[in-house]
C-alpha cells in the first residue's frame, strides 16, 4: 500500500517526522508531497522545493520505507486540486492529513484520508520554527539532524533574516520601482 502525505515543510520538523514515523507503520511506500513548490525566498516560504526535497529525503532515510519526494506547485482552484496532485505524484491508496480543507478535497475525490495526532503542536509548527530562526533562537532541537545540516549548508538562517527585512519604502525586492 502506498500513502501520500503533503506539507510545505518550511522547514521539515520533528512534528512532520513523527507523522512520517506513524505513517511508515501503516504503508509500504510513502509519497511526500512538497507543497507550494514554486514558493521560496520569503518569510513564510524561505526554502526552495529542492532544499525541502533534500530535507525530507535525508530525514526519512532512517525509516524502513520506500519514499518519493514530489514537488507540488500550488493550484488556486480547489475543485481540481486533488487531480492536480494525482497528476504530479505516483499513484497512492490513502492520503494523510490533519488539514480540514485537504481532508475535504481528498474525500470529495473519493480518496481515503487518515489523520494522526499532532505532536507538540504548540512548538513543532513552521511559524514557530521560522520565528526562532529569524531571532537567532533555539530551533535546532526541533528538527531532525539532516535538516540542521541542510539549513547550515545553504546559509538558511541568513536567508530567512534577509528576506524578512523590508526596504525603507516598505516594498520588497520583487515590487516594481516607483
Amino acid at each position: 500500500m502506498r500513502g501520500f502525505y503533503i506539507g510545505r515543510f518550511q522547514p521539515y520538523h520533528n512534528g512532520h517526522h513523527r507523522m512520517v514515523e506513524e505513517i511508515a507503520r501503516e504503508v509500504d511506500e510513502l509519497v511526500l508531497g512538497i507543497g507550494s513548490a514554486g514558493d521560496s525566498h520569503s518569510p513564510r516560504n524561505p526554502f526552495t522545493a529542492g532544499e525541502r526535497v533534500m530535507m525530507v529525503t535525508k530525514s526519512v532515510a532512517e525509516f524502513d520505507i520506500v519514499s518519493y519526494a514530489v514537488p507540488i506547485e500550488d493550484l488556486d482552484r480547489n475543485s481540481v486540486w486533488v487531480s492536480h496532485v494525482q497528476s504530479m505524484s505516483p499513484t497512492f491508496d490513502v492520503a494523510y492529513s490533519n488539514n480540514p480543507l485537504v481532508i475535504q478535497l481528498f474525500r470529495e475525490a473519493g480518496v481515503e484520508v487518515r489523520q494522526s495526532p499532532m505532536f507538540n503542536r504548540d512548538v513543532l509548527e513552521g511559524t514557530e520554527l521560522r520565528e526562532r530562526m529569524l531571532s537567532n533562537g533555539d530551533w535546532r532541537p526541533l528538527v531532525p539532524d539532516p535538516v540542521v545540516d541542510i539549513v547550515e549548508e545553504i546559509d538558511g538562517i541568513e536567508r530567512i533574516q534577509r528576506v524578512s527585512e523590508s526596504d525603507s519604502n516598505g516594498g520588497d525586492a520583487t515590487s516594481d520601482p516607483e
